[in-house]
């Protein structure tokens, strides 16, 4: 899987990732989206944020499997904003399945839910 944050949020988004042409639009969506997520408690406590495709998810979450979601918040809020869909109920079911996925990262990343593996 793709480990870059940009080249993957852009495949999913449908351009190649060579395709270069509307980074600066999806690199800013991308980071409203981090932020939303830093303040959320997920991924460094000082934030987080890109500027081409050298950041990657690991640097992001680390290797924690419980938080792989993100790449599904990330790129939900990116379609929303840069290519939204036309129908309303996509809509609809793009905004609901990012307010699951923001309420599932918050219980995981309460320190009252983290489990000792010790």
């Amino acid at each position: 899987m793709e480990q870059s944050i940009l080249n993957t949020i852009k495949t999913m988004l449908g351009p190649d990732s060579s395709y270069a042409v509307f980074d600066t639009d999806i690199i800013v969506h991308i980071n409203t989206a981090l932020a939303t997520l830093t303040q959320l408690g997920v991924g460094p406590v000082k934030g987080f944020r890109i500027t081409g495709a050298s950041e990657t998810w690991s640097d992001f979450i680390g290797d924690a499997g419980d938080l792989d979601s993100v790449k599904t918040y990330i790129y939900c809020k990116v379609k929303m904003v840069f290519d939204p869909p036309s129908n309303s109920f996509l809509m609809s079911a793009m905004k609901e399945t990012c307010q699951e996925i923001e309420w599932r990262l918050n219980v995981a990343v309460d320190p009252g839910n983290y489990k000792n593996e010790d």
